[in-house]
């Protein structure tokens, strides 16, 4: 109920503020920020069809525990409600045993029966189509498994390098590293992005360590990709970011790319108590104010929870700072499943358990939707411009401004009360809070004070100030007198009862 009563007053704003055509936004901004994404590591997210796990190994960390896309299937309502509009699933292709990360493919163009069967995956996609959310699978371009049956085979003696330079990547070790110089694999490659294509209907590909691809060959693929239909995604995971030189952009057809800059000082700053966020919007204008994929965590690395955990801090009000920082900031947020939960974990096993649902907190989950709800009806929040309205301690606020709509972004990442002054907003303005429903107004000077309990945020939209609301106050104080008049007629009634007697 509170979350209809969120979405009913963004609608209301909407009428009284304004709206801004979004068709217009991505003809200057690229389409991907629209999405919210949710990366799924298919094995370990949920356990739908428990009649193909041949074999799964709940006590073994790094055997299948049985998440399936049926699983994926049966979750989709949910993910819906939590605003996420495009799923990021891991490699489902056919692995080698042991495989259950996806990055050990035998055979490129066969789903692993571990996770289903063709019309499994074709059922999501419709699925997620009919609920307006899009499918993107995590493709393997770089790594064969050296156990593959194609490796045998005499006339692809030459399709893998001698050494593969990224073996001490844990996942990577069973591998063998694609020559993407050859003509032949480029060709092989090219054709299996088509048959995917071609066969399930998905809306995009992720390309895993495209940061390790020959980067010519990329070029070449993301192109083919894009001649084949424009509107499909092209994401680039970056697997080694302090190598990364932040050019996949530029160079390629890619929609977006990691910002691996941009993830410890996010993550690191807000897990802190008491660290200035504007830290966090220094590092982005220090990293050439990308507009890419921004991730708190991932698959990879220490969960963002653990990290604000052992800094002592509370999950639930660290992750709704975190939330409305990410769904915010320029560029397209990605969540990793369990967050919501949330679900902690440092290294290998901890941080790649399968998704305990059961434990999953109600209020995070509601402020998760909220936050999506309110990123998805201001376009601002997608497309604007991105500047530092001003500070006060480890209290920040931001201003994001698309086609004169302004929404402002405050988070107090401080250990008690701050407040940040704005002078450069219209006196007859009024700031409307959408998350808490705070209420800002201009002074006797002109200026707006937006002062913040510890470790609280709040978004703001601009609206016109209409003073005091006569027409919901003279009723509701009608009703007040009557009832204060109802008290002193029943209390003299009892007097005069009590007198007769």
């Amino acid at each position: 109920m509170r979350f209809l009563a969120i979405t009913i007053l963004l609608t209301a704003v909407m009428l009284t503020t304004g709206t801004v055509d979004p068709a217009a936004a991505e003809n200057e901004t690229e389409m991907v920020n629209d999405e919210i994404f949710y990366n799924i590591l298919v094995d370990r997210f949920n356990n739908g069809n428990q009649s193909q796990d041949v074999p799964i190994d709940l006590n073994d960390p790094g055997a299948f525990h049985g998440g399936d896309l049926q699983g994926v299937i049966d979750k989709l309502g949910h993910l819906k409600e939590m605003g996420y509009t495009t799923l990021i699933l891991s490699p489902i292709m056919d692995n080698a045993p042991g495989g259950y990360h996806g990055y050990w493919v035998e055979n490129f163009r066969k789903i692993d029966p571990h996770y289903g069967t063709m019309k499994d995956l074709k059922k999501l996609v419709q699925e997620a189509h009919n609920r307006d959310m899009k499918v993107v699978l995590e493709f393997v371009t770089n790594y064969v498994a050296e156990t593959s049956p194609m490796l045998d085979e005499p006339n692809k003696a030459d399709w893998v390098q001698d050494t593969n330079p990224e073996v001490s990547q844990r996942w990577l070790g069973k591998t063998k590293k694609l020559d993407q110089t050859n003509p032949e694999v480029q060709s092989f490659l090219k054709q299996t992005v088509d048959f995917w294509m071609d066969e399930t209907d998905i809306d995009g590909y992720r390309f895993h360590a495209a940061d390790k691809a020959n980067q010519a060959f990329l070029q070449k693929l993301t192109d083919h990709i894009n001649q084949k239909d424009a509107s499909f995604m092209q994401l680039a995971d970056i697997l080694d970011p302090d190598d990364y030189n932040g050019d996949l952009a530029e160079l390629t057809h890619m929609s977006a790319v990691d910002a691996p800059g941009l993830h410890n000082p996010m993550s690191k700053t807000i897990a802190n108590p008491g660290a200035p966020v504007k830290d966090v919007y220094d590092a982005w204008q220090a990293d050439g104010k990308p507009k890419s994929l921004n991730y708190l965590d991932n698959k990879h690395t220490e969960r963002f929870t653990k990290r604000l955990v052992n800094n002592g801090r509370n999950p639930l009000t660290t992750w709704k700072l975190a939330l409305t920082y990410l769904y915010t900031a320029p560029g397209a947020p990605m969540i990793l499943q369990g967050s919501e939960i949330p679900m902690a974990g440092k290294n290998f096993p901890d941080k790649q358990r399968m998704v305990q649902w059961n434990s999953a907190d109600d209020d995070l989950q509601t402020f998760t939707g909220r936050i999506a709800t309110i990123r998805s009806k201001f376009p601002a929040l997608k497309y604007g411009d991105y500047e530092l309205a001003g500070s006060d301690g480890a209290m920040s606020v931001f201003s994001r401004s698309f086609q004169g709509e302004t929404v402002y972004i405050a988070i107090n990442n401080d250990t008690h009360s701050r407040s940040v002054t704005l002078d450069n907003i219209p006196d007859d303005k009024q700031l409307k809070g959408l998350l808490e429903d705070h209420l800002v107004r201009a002074d006797e000077e002109g200026t707006y004070r937006i002062g913040l309990a510890r470790e609280k945020a709040e978004v703001y939209v601009t609206e016109n100030d209409t003073g005091l609301n006569w027409l919901v106050i003279v009723p509701f104080a009608g009703i007040f007198v009557i009832f204060i008049a109802g008290i002193i007629w029943l209390s003299r009634k009892q007097k005069s009862g009590k007198a007769n007697a």
